[in-house]
């Protein structure tokens, strides 16, 4: 049996009092992909993946996740459905008085139905994957490097076995080094488990090395989803800024080069592209 998509967006409309933060928005997301949104400052990046969760309500339109509307359902199947994913906020939002092992116990204890052995198993199984010792299970969040809280905001946000998860900003705060460990992170336990995961993100490296697709925000919509290579040729002021400023050229440079981003055809660039071409050299 087909799975369904992870999450369809159909027309969607959220607001704050009179302000349309997204209006007519349509937005697919498959199963087993890891999807970036990114746009820019108040184009509702966190308010989109909010909504998908429920904390931010739905003013217009259709939200279907896993095949499921949530507005239909009963309380006690959102409460089944909302099991079903996992979400990793900005900042980790660990719970300060509880040490790591309690963090990712947390969610065992209260939906688990688990004995104390198996949630003892369990939360050992989660720190091995994210590549945390067992000594660090009793430490407490103010002893964690910024890395370290990630990795444990991961390994809770997986406890449940998620089949959905929601990454806002996950590198935001981490040093290069850091940001590319949990990149490399967030690759392998994706290739493990084969989950789907929506991470929100304006960090190029990581859509870079992570991103299956990218949706652009702008306009109160999803401008453009395709791929980095699609996304990146499509005539638009942010896009132009974002991915062809200074940075953006770099990086977009050193993927071309090492082929993993491969040049588009002249027929297929867009006549922006084009016209910023230099001249050719007289014969």
């Amino acid at each position: 049996m087909e799975r369904p998509d992870a999450i369809i967006m159909d027309d969607i409309g959220t607001r704050f009092g009179d302000y349309w933060v997204h209006r007519h928005l349509n937005l697919k997301v498959n199963c087993g992909e890891i999807l970036a949104i990114v746009g820019g400052s108040g184009t509702g990046k966190t308010t989109l993946l909010r909504a998908m969760m429920g904390l931010v309500p739905i003013a217009e339109g259709t939200l279907t996740f896993l095949g499921k509307n949530p507005q239909t359902l009963t309380l006690r199947e959102q409460t089944a459905l909302r099991q079903r994913w996992g979400v990793l906020f900005q900042q980790g939002a660990l719970f300060s008085a509880l040490t790591v092992f309690e963090n990712i116990a947390f969610p065992l204890r209260e939906w688990g139905h688990l004995t104390r052995a198996e949630i003892n198993d369990l939360v050992a199984l989660k720190l091995q994957m994210v590549g945390l010792k067992p000594n660090d299970a009793w430490k407490l969040p103010a002893e964690l490097s910024g890395g370290m809280t990630k990795r444990v905001a991961l390994a809770r946000a997986l406890a449940m076995e998620a089949e959905i998860l929601l990454l806002d900003e996950p590198t935001s705060g981490l040093d290069p080094i850091a940001a590319s460990d949990f990149d490399a992170l967030l690759r392998q336990v994706h290739a493990d488990i084969g989950f789907t995961v929506v991470m929100v993100s304006h960090d190029l490296d990581s859509l870079a090395a992570t991103a299956s697709r990218v949706a652009v925000l702008a306009d109160h919509q999803v401008l453009t989803v395709g791929s980095l290579n699609e996304v990146q040729a499509v005539d638009h002021p942010y896009i132009r800024a974002f991915f062809h400023g200074e940075r953006g050229e770099r990086l977009l440079n050193s993927l071309r080069a090492t082929g993993e981003l491969p040049s588009l055809p002249n027929a297929d660039r867009s006549d922006w592209q084009r016209r910023s071409d230099p001249a050719p050299a007289p014969p």
